[in-house]
């Protein structure tokens, strides 16, 4: 199976399709057979074994599966079989996650009919390799540990107020040496446990910023993008490895939409309403681009055209106008980002010719 255009995203119908609703332990398989007529249903093992058992050795078929913890193994497990496959983006098929007769079974055989009419209705998506898989494993456990250190911070801040004390500002980084004089004797128990903790989650943190460090090696697109204010190593891995490949989107202006940055739509004859921005896409790296642009925004972020554009925008926006400033300079981010992994071009903070197209873009998105 090979696609038959690319512009188009057609791709050649084998005789079966089938339809597969993954889950934890069983997933149910729907098969329709060349005229659309459903010939074969049923649940098997969410195995490698299993689905070898089943497939392997049969003719190229067309398989339909939502995106999900399983579906990256298991959709490089069928094309090794020699199938064609067709990983759908669970947000584009409300038809399948929003009904009103949501099971299993009628998940899968609506998985096999779209795929059967055609796969574009399902925005497929393409899973990274397992290499890049295993590099982002490592941001998102980083996540993970800063979210539990903060959740920590938070408490025994807490549990000192709830005392009647208050423990001095700090960074996570220096909070034991800075706050230990400050905990009230009688909490010295319960707070010791909470401090070794955050001590220990400081060290792996620290570990882990090493190696995200060490990623510009393989990724020679890090370092450049690394050159836009505000973009560090964590964030410029980020971008890389959840993006994967600067096709993700046809368009440079496409990435605010694809991180869910752009406003929501409902447009509809002469109604327009105005709604906040979608939130579609990765949670992480959207929250690390607005990060990003409080830096530009900030006191120690470096003059340039993209923070005198935002700043502008903050002081003509009224009441909120330094909160939407700030998403509109995290969508302009991810643009740049993009431009920039596509072109090869460094940062410049003011364009030398603003007629120059490709400097603009690069420079404004």
């Amino acid at each position: 199976m090979k696609k038959i255009s690319r512009g188009t995203g057609r791709m050649e119908k084998p005789e079966i399709t089938i339809g597969l609703d993954l889950g934890d332990r069983f997933s149910h398989y729907c098969m329709l057979n060349e005229d659309g007529d459903a010939i074969e249903s049923g649940r098997i093992q969410t195995t490698e074994e299993a689905l070898r058992r089943h497939f392997e050795g049969e003719p190229a078929m067309r398989f339909a599966l939502e995106c999900g913890t399983h579906s990256p193994w298991i959709s490089r497990l069928l094309e090794q079989l020699g199938h064609q496959v067709v990983v759908a983006n669970t947000r584009k098929i409300r038809a399948i996650t929003a009904s009103e007769s949501k099971n299993d079974k009628n998940d899968a055989e609506k998985l096999a009919r779209f795929a059967f009419c055609d796969p574009r209705l399902l925005s497929p998506i393409r899973h990274r390799s397992p290499e890049r898989q295993q590099d982002l494993n490592l941001i998102q456990a980083r996540s993970t540990l800063v979210r539990a250190r903060t959740m920590i911070v938070n408490a025994l801040r807490g549990l000192v107020k709830s005392a009647g004390g208050r423990l001095p500002a700090c960074s996570p980084q220096g909070f034991e040496a800075r706050v230990e004089a400050s905990i009230p004797p009688p909490l010295a128990d319960a707070a010791r446990p909470l401090l070794n903790q955050i001590v220990a989650l400081n060290a792996s943190i620290q570990q882990m910023d090493r190696a995200i460090e060490q990623l510009s090696n393989r990724y020679p697109e890090i370092p450049v993008l690394r050159t836009v204010p505000g973009i560090g190593p964590l964030i410029a891995a980020a971008y890389v490895l959840t993006l994967d490949r600067p096709d993700a989107v046809q368009h440079s202006r496409q990435a605010g939409a694809f991180l869910g940055l752009r406003p929501r739509q409902s447009q509809s004859g002469d109604s327009d309403p105005q709604h906040r921005i979608s939130k579609t896409g990765n949670v992480y790296l959207r929250s690390l681009l607005v990060q990003a642009a409080h830096y530009v925004l900030g006191r120690f972020g470096p003059d340039s055209d993209l923070r005198r554009w935002g700043l502008k925008l903050a002081a003509s926006g009224g009441k909120r106008g330094k909160k939407r400033a700030i998403v509109a300079v995290a969508r302009k981010l991810a643009v740049i980002l993009h431009r920039i992994w596509q072109t090869g071009n460094s940062w410049q903070a003011f364009p030398q010719s603003r007629n120059n197209t490709a400097s603009k873009n690069v420079c404004m998105a």
